[in-house]
């Protein structure tokens, strides 16, 4: 008797351990969920987030809000994040600058990559495009290459800044090609574009996401997608692997992730939901129309791809000797 009942005290304390374990999805979400990003409101990453942030919202019932924490190569918003409550109600769109190229740019990040976060699962992706500014003079990408080739280290290109997912473009592409350009950091993509719009540089290294909009009125010319295939927005446009350069293909990407403590029943909740948001046809028109590429993956799939981008990108920046501090 006395085993039977020490068996039906185990049983019932196992039971109750069980629904502890789920306890935290099936009240979830209870309040709004606070969506991170860490750039300015209205460039690219704002964009996405906030057209799968309304289709998420619409699926779990509760409003996500949009938290713009910019400045300091998202360095700033990744330590909010990685600081906050891992309680289901914090998410981070986090980019190759967070996940790959700030942990060997920087001597010191006041977050861990690859342990303060959990990967829910990505997002988007957009190619880098080499464009010129209307009277630079380059007819198109063969043009240009001569040109770089002809007068080594005599044009000046743009980026949105050291370290972003730009300029690494720019240095994987110089590698490859044999070509040197003067690089011209800004502090932003969009004082940027608009020096290049107005002809006080020649060259940039876009996202699509930031310079549709210019591109479609004619005000800078694309020459050359970093991509392994034409950019369906831009048919037009030759790749580098079409012009010779197989190793060239870069991306600005995003993958959304929380803070490592969430629990794991609420991560499969996130990126199921989030895949639901991904593939819904409106919000992959929107992106489509917006420069994006919608590219949802689960958290596994987002895991291999960040480890082989680390793999990729780390490894250029130790042969190009490119340090930030």
């Amino acid at each position: 008797m006395k085993k039977m009942i020490k068996l039906a005290t185990a049983m019932v304390a196992l039971a109750a351990s069980v629904v502890a374990l789920d306890a935290p999805a099936q009240g979830y979400p209870a309040k709004p969920v606070r969506w991170v990003v860490g750039y300015p409101a209205g460039g690219g990453t704002d964009f996405l987030a906030r057209t799968a942030g309304a289709q998420l919202s619409q699926q779990i019932g509760q409003p996500v809000l949009v938290d713009n924490r910019p400045g300091a190569a998202a360095i700033i918003a990744s330590e909010n994040v990685a600081r906050s409550p891992g309680d289901g109600y914090t998410v981070f769109s986090a980019d190759n600058g967070v996940l790959v190229y700030n942990p060997v740019l920087y001597k010191k990040l006041p977050y861990d990559s690859e342990k303060d976060f959990v990967a829910l699962g990505m997002m988007g992706r957009s190619p880098l495009i080499i464009t010129a500014a209307p009277g630079a003079g380059f007819a198109d990408a063969k043009a240009l290459i001569a040109a770089l080739k002809k007068e080594p280290g005599k044009y000046s290109i743009a980026t949105p800044g050291a370290g972003s997912p730009h300029h690494l473009a720019l240095e994987l592409f110089q590698r490859e090609a044999g070509v040197s350009l003067l690089h011209v950091p800004y502090k932003g993509g969009a004082p940027a574009l608009q020096d290049l719009m107005g002809g006080q540089v020649p060259l940039m290294m876009l996202d699509l996401p930031s310079g549709i909009s210019a591109v479609k009125a004619g005000k800078v010319v694309p020459l050359l997608a970093m991509s392994g295939e034409r950019v369906p927005q831009l048919p037009q446009v030759p790749t580098a692997k079409e012009l010779g350069f197989a190793e060239v293909e870069a991306y600005t990407w995003q993958g959304l992730v929380a803070p490592a403590a969430t629990p794991k029943d609420i991560q499969l909740k996130l990126g199921t939901d989030l895949l639901k948001a991904m593939n819904d046809p409106a919000v992959r028109q929107k992106l489509f129309d917006a420069g994006w590429e919608a590219r949802p993956t689960d958290a596994a799939d987002m895991n291999r791809y960040v480890q082989s981008e680390r793999k990729k990108w780390q490894a250029l920046i130790a042969s190009r000797e490119i340090r930030i501090d």
